[in-house]
């Protein structure tokens, strides 16, 4: 496989390319670059001009934000053919988040605001496209945040494995099996609780035979039976 139809594979593995023609796919492929980070790389920080759209093709990229203690709060995890920086689109003049790769090698395509709104201008699908985009992230966060008033802080864990392993795990007969980069903080951090009480919960889930979570995998057993 050439590098163009190597370039072009991934980008139609992109959710918000697909349904594109071939055309207009390779236009976008003609007006992205290929860039690469290592782990714990920071792809973007604060502040910093939102004029890039980023497609992730390959590894995991989480996005966070530093609260007023210092703290750092992730906000999502996100996998292959996801889209991030799409704020920059929208209107977004500076970036309120940092973005950082969690895996050793992964690879991004980036493409500049200017060509996006172009795009978006010849064609509708695209602007459809990034309204869905934007809108999973917003339910996602509501999600939270009627988490943190109505449920416990067990149930927010068992929920955001579920949501996990749904989204971006692989099915092996009742099994599902993700793989992750996140630390029993990272969980607390994502679900805000604390990680005495990841650690608990994960720990109950493993005696009974439920899910178990190691470094770089997460085993769940039945999903239906996960509550």
């Amino acid at each position: 496989m050439s590098a163009t139809q190597s370039k072009l594979w991934y980008l139609e593995k992109i959710d918000l390319l697909k349904g594109l023609r071939p055309e207009e796919l390779q236009r976008v492929a003609d007006r992205t670059t290929v860039g690469h980070a290592h782990k714990d790389e920071h792809i973007y920080f604060p502040e910093e001009p939102s004029n890039v759209v980023f497609f992730l093709k390959r590894g995991r990229v989480k996005i966070a934000t530093m609260g007023e203690d210092g703290k750092e709060v992730i906000k999502a995890v996100l996998y292959p053919g996801e889209v991030f920086g799409e704020l920059g689109a929208a209107g977004e003049e500076k970036r309120r988040d940092h973005a950082v790769a969690l895996d050793d090698d992964v690879m991004i395509c980036a493409m500049n605001v200017s060509d996006v709104h172009e795009m978006m201008n010849e064609n509708p699908h695209l602007n459809l496209a990034l309204a869905r985009v934007i809108g999973e992230r917003v339910v996602s966060v509501e999600r939270r945040l009627e988490g943190l008033i109505f449920k416990d802080s067990r149930s927010r864990i068992i929920d955001f494995l579920k949501e996990m392993a749904a989204k971006h795990g692989t099915q092996v007969g009742d099994e599902t099996l993700l793989k992750h980069a996140l630390t029993h903080q990272d969980i607390a951090d994502l679900t805000a609780t604390s990680r005495q009480t990841v650690t608990t919960v994960l720990n109950d889930l493993r005696k009974k035979d439920l899910a178990y979570l190691e470094r770089g995998k997460l085993l769940i057993r039945d999903l239906k039976k996960l509550k």
